[in-house]
């Protein structure tokens, strides 16, 4: 079976996007609108006025030339006429036609260069019929003959009871005119041409503020604005506030001002809370070790102590130890958001996972415990005891917010110049809500997950993984659904020997 072919969609213009492109777009098509509405007027005008010189030159004309076709030349009481009609005073190409009853008695045409009428003019019977067709009331009307072309004729009464035709050609007039709209076409499309190149270069340097605004404002958006100090680059140079550009500028420039007034308010704000967390934490640590030291002295008393003091004491002691592990860990943070500098030196991972993972399946033997890791070495650079916390706080969050009988996978490998390591458990995985901020700090979601989990926490360990790994130039990622959830932690490899 044979399908008819789709009719064809005719495409509609491509649209200019830029804005230089549309105002220049804009320019030329009103140009063209105006020179076309120029040319379309001078044209109708000039054609107006040399119809009217040809009805003039009709009117002077007047009908000495058909009635010299009835009297085979010769005008009644006129023998000074010929036999091929009375050309006198007649322009050349002058129609003269005799019409009785509707029928074409006689016609004429006067040739260039002939002082003779040529009386021999081929008419179809459609010229005799337009002609036929014309009022006989002295005004000029416009004919098409096709044996002659288009010609301006007047039909008058003639003293006979017959009807009088004489035209002249409107060629010359359509020529001037058909003249004009060429020049007229040449004139205005070089204009056109011109206009749009010097109005593209206008447009364009009338629109350098505003390529200034945007590369500024490309420039602040490639800023690090979520953390640390933010230098905003300069203003926008040199605009006319008067105009709409240089008013849009100014705005920016004013939002410019006010962004970076907030940075700097917020930037300070941020400095007094680290400095606030570290000195709170340093301070904390002395009266938290102190109260902790109290503690473990009183269940050390040698005389009689009733289990539920007992029980008080062992649980202020498990809480000071608690609260003095949260203390360094705020404490770890202050500094590592300070930029202070870690240990550097070529730190075997291989060997701190084995250690971890040693530490994790005594940590929780009910969990399945599983290690993947190359066969060679795999050093990095960075301090040793800070790696190793960032291991056990992965391991601890397996550990702690999985149920019992989890498999927990600990993979190390290489990927270039990096070193991937990463923590897979099939427990319930992340919540989908929570992920996005995993890794900031406080970030507890052990109320969410399946019954068996044993909970517990801080909401610390996963941001001071995030921490540790930037601060090692390396980075860490979650990829979490219900069954899987994997922590991802890349750092670079050492690329020289130690020393």
């Amino acid at each position: 079976m044979i399908r008819a072919p789709r009719p064809g969609r005719v495409r509609a213009l491509p649209r200019p996007r830029t804005l230089r492109a549309r105002l220049t777009a804009g320019l030329v098509v009103l140009l063209a609108v105006s020179c076309a509405a120029v040319g379309l007027a001078a044209v109708v005008e000039l054609n107006g006025f040399l119809t009217q010189r040809l009805d003039e030159q009709l009117a002077q004309v007047g009908t000495r030339f058909p009635e010299s076709l009835e009297h085979n030349g010769r005008l009644a009481n006129d023998h000074d006429g010929d036999e091929y009609g009375d050309t006198r005073r007649q322009a050349t190409g002058t129609f003269g036609a005799r019409l009785v009853n509707g029928a074409v008695t006689n016609k004429g045409l006067i040739r260039s260069g002939d002082p003779a009428a040529d009386l021999d003019v081929g008419l179809t019977a459609q010229d005799a019929g337009r002609l036929a067709r014309l009022p006989v009331d002295g005004r000029p009307h416009t004919v098409d003959l096709s044996a002659l072309a288009d010609y301006r004729v007047v039909a008058s009464p003639g003293r006979d009871g017959d009807v009088l035709i004489v035209g002249l050609p409107l060629e010359p007039v359509q020529a001037t005119v058909h003249r004009l709209e060429a020049v007229a076409a040449v004139v205005f499309g070089f204009a056109l041409l011109a206009t749009g190149v010097a109005g593209a270069f206008w447009v364009r340097w009338s629109l350098r503020p505003l390529s200034r605004v945007a590369d500024t404002a490309t420039q602040v958006s490639e800023l690090p604005l979520a953390s640390g100090e933010v230098t905003l680059p300069a203003r926008v140079p040199g605009t006319d506030p008067g105009s709409e550009v240089g008013r849009l500028a100014a705005a920016f420039d004013r939002m410019l001002g006010h962004v970076e007034d907030a940075l700097t308010k917020r930037h300070a704000g941020e400095e007094r809370l680290r400095r606030f967390a570290a000195d709170a934490s340093h301070e904390l640590r002395t009266p938290v070790a102190s109260v902790r030291g109290h503690a473990e002295l009183a269940l050390l008393h040698p005389g009689p102590v009733p289990p539920e003091i007992t029980r008080a004491l062992q649980r202020i002691s498990a809480e000071s130890a608690r609260m003095g592990e949260m203390v360094d860990d705020l404490l770890l943070l202050a500094r590592l958001d300070a930029g202070r500098p870690l240990e550097r030196g070529p730190v075997d991972l291989t060997h701190l996972v084995l250690d971890a993972v040693t530490d994790a399946r005594a940590a929780g033997p009910e969990h399945r415990w599983t290690l993947d890791l190359p066969e060679d070495p795999v050093t990095v650079p960075g301090d040793a005891h800070r790696l190793q916390q960032v291991l056990a706080n992965l391991l601890a969050n397996a550990r702690l917010h999985t149920p019992a009988g989890t498999k927990v996978t600990v993979t190390l490998e290489t990927d270039g110049d990096e070193a991937l390591l990463s923590v897979h458990d099939d427990g319930p995985g992340v919540p989908r809500d929570v992920q996005p901020t995993v890794f900031e700090r406080f970030t507890r979601a052990e109320h969410r997950r399946l019954p068996g989990a044993s909970g517990g926490g801080s909401g610390l360990g996963l941001s001071i993984v995030a921490a540790v790994a930037q601060a090692h130039a390396g980075s860490v990622g979650l990829e979490s659904g219900p069954g899987s959830t994997t922590f991802t932690v890349r750092l670079p490899r050492w690329t020289r020997r130690p020393t």
